[in-house]
């Protein structure tokens, strides 16, 4: 959701909070903002992107100043324009404030406070919070750090703030409740970021601040971080950041989907490294060994995840059920909360999130551990909430991922998974040994074939251009390729805007047949392994009806590539392992679309990389 990005220190706030807000646009970019304080607070927001707030900036503030705050918007409460964009002031114009989250009481708080004589300009819940620190200030006489725990104990709702207050400019409050924070501690400076991306090269050390913890970050002091509820102090942990500024440029690319998708092969090697040892015929995941009875022992195995993360998941039920012989369940994390689920204490919950953050798979992490369950956390980023709240589990190593459309998150989380699903046969004896190797051998050759199924890109290209303009895509796989069939579909919809649908190829008989006709482009997962003969009956029905064809192939394929109006090959593995090649076109197709139809690839529209709200 929403960036957030603060200074306070020696060095010109603006220069840093403008290019923390370019690194973090990725996150919200319906609209942006900036406060400067140097003797007064100056201010200057705008609907648009960040190089709009930086243009209009130059023109209607002085940007002089060491201390600042920044913000880029994706709208919760109130539609995207200038006025409701962050920083937000208070009635009295001394306290200011960005936000990432929603107060979800902000109306009741908002009535009391226009009763007590307060103006609101905005739509917004923010709005509601400045002038309510505010009121809390002045009728408590209190500094700003206690006004803002106290009023934060009214509020209901997930939050990520910095508040500044111009009588007392050495300081900058920053608190978190469902949504990311991180400070970053430099030689007589502090920053404040959503994460450490705008902060990289200047300190690698940083403290991330844990749900219900606020800050006091103040310039003439070491930083206090208190518990919001009861007061309490927390020493703070000082990490080292494990990621550098080459990790978070375009490196050449025209976009950052582009080298993300590139940086696959490399990615999944960093995943299993260390891990999977395919000549001694080991696998060790530190996660996974430490709590290996919880796994033998567990009746059903529950995958929680949203989006792309939920797709990589079907992939694992798949997987581990093949595999390890146990059953598996995969539940949209923003619907198992809320359907009483029934979860019991021999349960297995895996949580799957890139970030980290999504605020759906917490809460879905919680019932489970409400509940009794084991709950093992799949996540790209160290120290996210995720991966504190999980009782054990595995980061995939794929590095910063900037694109707003995942890529590289989800076959590095098949990679964690697919090993996980390895481990789990391999103590339970449901592989035999031979395919055991097998598997392990081939998972380690997987980055060289993701390395040659890059080189469809001139295709992916040719077949780009054909169909930029169809209003309508299906997509269409079976076992292991139903999952992928799903997320090439959605990552057509999420960044070139087109219509896409992707079903288990036989159920295309049960409704979706009606679709075809010659302007329908139909994707095929076709891989000569697994269910060929099935798929290649389905494209015969495709092709009988003049429907489109588009088909992703085993290197060699003739029988396919009869019917096909359109073919892209891949290197032949494993079916289990098949994902992580068949995916490859498919984001590439997805990219190239996206890029002829003149589309924000990076930041496509109404979507934000960190879904850290309900």
């Amino acid at each position: 959701m929403c960036g957030i990005v603060g200074y306070i220190g020696h060095r010109e706030a603006y220069p840093i909070v403008i290019k923390g807000l370019k690194r973090l646009e990725y996150r919200g970019y319906d609209s942006a903002g900036v406060m400067i304080y140097d003797e007064t607070i100056k201010v200057c927001k705008t609907k648009g992107k960040v190089v709009q707030l930086e243009e209009l900036a130059q023109k209607e503030i002085d940007t002089k100043g060491t201390i600042g705050i920044g913000h880029t918007r994706w709208a919760t409460h109130g539609v995207p324009n200038d006025v409701n964009s962050h920083p937000h002031l208070s009635n009295s114009g001394e306290l200011a404030i960005v936000h990432n989250g929603i107060i979800e009481n902000y109306a009741p708080l908002k009535e009391e406070l226009i009763k007590r004589g307060y103006v609101f300009h905005s739509d917004t819940d923010t709005e509601v919070l400045v002038n309510l620190i505010e009121e809390v200030q002045k009728k408590e006489k209190i500094k700003l750090g206690k006004a803002v725990q106290l009023a934060l104990n009214q509020v209901v709702g997930a939050y990520a703030i910095a508040v500044f207050d111009s009588k007392k400019p050495d300081e900058i409050i920053a608190a978190r409740l469902g949504s990311p924070l991180a400070i970053g501690v430099g030689e007589g400076e502090y920053f404040i970021a959503s994460d450490a991306s705008p902060f990289i090269e200047y300190t690698s050390n940083a403290v991330y601040l844990e749900d219900g913890e606020m800050a006091n970050i103040n310039l003439n002091k070491s930083i206090k971080i208190r518990k919001i509820k009861d007061d309490s102090l927390v020493d703070p942990y000082i990490q080292e950041l494990q990621m550098n500024l080459e990790q978070i440029e375009k490196g050449g690319f025209d976009h950052f989907m582009l080298k993300e998708i590139f940086e696959q092969p490399n990615v999944i090697k960093d995943t299993y490294r260390g891990r999977l040892h395919a000549d001694k015929g080991i696998i060790q995941m530190s996660g996974v060994e430490d709590h290996l009875e919880k796994f033998l022992n567990a009746d059903r195995i529950i995958i929680v995840a949203c989006g792309t993360s939920w797709h990589a998941g079907l992939v694992a039920e798949y997987i581990i059920e093949e595999f390890a012989r146990v059953s598996v369940e995969v539940e949209y994390a923003s619907e198992f909360r809320y359907r009483n689920p029934i979860i019991k204490s021999t349960d297995v919950v895996i949580a799957i999130s890139q970030s980290g953050e999504t605020a759906d798979t917490m809460a879905a992490i919680k019932l489970a551990k409400e509940q009794g369950a084991f709950v093992f956390g799949v996540c790209n980023v160290v120290g996210s909430s995720i991966s504190r709240e999980s009782h054990a589990g595995a980061y995939t190593h794929a590095g910063p991922e900037i694109g707003v459309a995942s890529t590289k998150a989800f076959t590095t989380q098949i990679t964690v998974l697919t090993m996980l699903a390895l481990r789990l046969a391999k103590a339970k004896g449901t592989l035999s040994h031979s395919d055991f190797h097998r598997y392990l051998l081939e998972l380690e050759l997987i980055p060289e074939k993701v390395k040659e199924a890059l080189g469809t890109i001139d295709r992916a290209k040719e077949i780009a251009a054909a169909f930029k303009d169809a209003p309508n895509c299906l997509y269409l796989g079976r076992g292991y390729n139903f999952p992928v069939a799903l997320e090439g579909a959605l990552k057509l919809k999420e960044i070139s805007y087109i219509h896409a649908e992707g079903y288990p190829a036989a159920e295309m008989k049960h409704g979706p047949i009606a679709l075809i006709d010659e302007q329908m482009p139909v994707v095929v997962i076709a891989p000569k392994q697994g269910h060929y003969d099935k798929i290649v009956s389905n494209i015969q029905e495709i092709k009988s009806r003049s429907g489109k064809i588009i088909a992703v192939v085993t290197k060699g394929d003739t029988q396919v590539r009869e019917l096909a109006d359109y073919v892209i090959e891949i290197p032949e593995t494993s079916d289990a392992l098949s994902p992580l090649i068949t995916t490859i076109p498919l984001q590439l197709l997805s990219y190239y679309i996206a890029v002829y139809r003149d589309c924000n690839v990076d930041q496509p529209r109404n979507l934000a990389k960190s879904v850290t709200v309900e």
